[in-house]
């Protein structure tokens, strides 16, 4: 298939451009290069441009016959959402329609998004299905949820088939090495706990620790990146045989606390990871644990990667090749 990855420079659109043309596919990425990576790009085609510029997205349509769109260009910074809540609606909401007016306009039909558990806000129950009550807390959430709805409507009018795929704690990197997750700045937390291994004056801290969890801090679902890109695949192959607009949420079903995967991290690299404790953020729930029962029966899907270690350590083996 001739397939758009939207994003396709950033962490998890990088990983989905590789499989994608280890598949077999033609990949075209369209990324603006203001948080993605040109070197991530090596398995497809780049395009730079902006979803703000309609001209940009014609040019782009223009000659190319796209079969399905991934799109994964967003603004994902909580706090910055809060600060400048206009960057996220016009980036997240306004740079989506653009990218919507073009596929109509070129009889693209297929589009599978990437969302956020973020969309859920505060947990009223142990594990997240896609029932739970949508409610989000800050700017990022209410921009993911309103592409949703969104995306509800425009199957409803124009026939476009679309899932979205609402992940928790995406983590780990390519088996390989070769790509992994990098931002500028970095709020992840397993990156930041490897980092504070490799990178001198880079010091970790732990936020909050008297949280109704076992151990006081929080707890949280992390899902290796290539299975979340699996999970794409399975959508694509999904939307061949279903109409309509669908959401499913990815998750190993099992969380972890920080401390927790401190603990995991220490075990991986051999070393001792010292940290610093600080106070809460405010905004972030004691526990995120997804239930991921609808995606395995509606798209057959299941995490591979289960165990934490095992994830952290594919992204202990990619920081390692960075040369810090």
């Amino acid at each position: 298939m001739d397939i758009l990855v939207c994003g396709g420079a950033g962490y998890i659109g990088a990983h989905m451009v590789k499989m994608l043309a280890g598949l077999g596919h033609r990949v075209t990425v369209f990324d603006n290069l203001s948080t993605g990576h040109r070197k991530a790009v090596r398995w497809g085609e780049l395009v730079e441009g902006d979803l703000l510029d309609p001209g940009a997205l014609a040019a782009l349509f223009k000659g190319r016959r796209f079969e399905a769109v991934m799109h994964f260009s967003a603004k994902s910074l909580v706090g910055e959402s809060v600060s400048d809540p206009a960057l996220y609606y016009a980036n997240n909401v306004t740079g989506t329609l653009n990218l919507l007016a073009a596929m109509r306009a070129h009889g693209v039909e297929k589009f599978i998004f990437s969302s956020s558990a973020a969309i859920f806000g505060n947990p009223v129950q142990e594990f997240l299905d896609e029932v739970h009550p949508k409610g989000p807390i800050n700017p990022y959430g209410a921009t993911k949820l309103m592409v949703e709805e969104i995306l509800g409507h425009y199957q409803q009018a124009y026939g476009l088939r679309s899932v979205s795929l609402r992940y928790f704690n995406a983590a780990g990197a390519d088996p390989a090495s070769e790509i992994g997750e990098s931002h500028q700045p970095e709020t992840h937390l397993i990156p930041n706990v490897l980092r504070s291994l490799l990178v001198e004056g880079e010091s970790l801290k732990v936020f909050g620790n008297e949280y109704p969890t076992p151990d006081g801090t929080c707890v949280r679902d992390y899902i290796h990146v290539e299975d979340l890109c699996r999970a794409h695949l399975l959508a694509l192959e999904f939307l061949a045989g279903n109409q309509g607009a669908h959401g499913f949420n990815l998750g190993n079903g099992v969380g972890f606390s920080i401390l927790e995967v401190i603990r995991a991290a220490e075990e991986v690299s051999g070393r001792k990871i010292p940290y610093d404790q600080a106070p809460p953020r405010s905004g972030d729930p004691a526990t995120l644990v997804a239930d991921s029962t609808l995606a395995r029966n509606q798209l057959g899907w299941a995490p591979r990667y289960t165990d934490i270690n095992e994830i952290i350590g594919t992204a202990w083996a990619w920081h390692r090749c960075q040369g810090y």
